[in-house]
């Protein structure tokens, strides 16, 4: 296999969904046994104005709207799931089997609102995270 620059890497991120990128990391940290979490918090907390910003973590604003469980109506739950992502079938329904997953990634209070309620009208379970 060639061997990617960085830019050709960028670029090819660059293209992926949140989820196909969230999978990749995943299995980045499987195969090369590593957690790709810690340093993310440390760099997202670091903007914010340092360690006492981060403690006191103001309101949050950002949200991921987390599928725990399809609540035994997979095939209504993954309706809803394409309907708030815009994800193809396929896609949709490995996001409900591989539950839990984040449906939504950093949406407004409202939206991940909206969303929760979606789903939970059809039974699934969901956390905001």
């Amino acid at each position: 296999m060639a061997k990617l620059s960085t830019d050709e890497l960028l670029d090819a991120f660059k293209e992926m969904t949140l989820i196909e990128l969230s999978e990749f990391v995943k299995q980045f940290e499987t195969t090369f046994e590593v957690t790709a979490a810690a340093p993310a918090a440390m760099m997202m907390a670091a903007p914010g104005g340092g360690g006492a910003a981060a403690e006191a973590e103001p309101e949050k604003d950002e949200f991921d709207v987390v599928l725990e469980a399809d609540g035994g109506k997979k095939i209504q739950v993954i309706k809803v799931v394409r309907e708030l992502t815009g994800l193809g079938l396929k896609e949709a329904k490995d996001v409900v089997e591989g539950a839990p997953k984040a449906v939504l990634e950093k949406v407004n209070k409202e939206t991940a609102d909206k969303a929760k309620a979606k789903l939970e009208a059809e039974g699934a379970k969901v956390t905001l995270k």
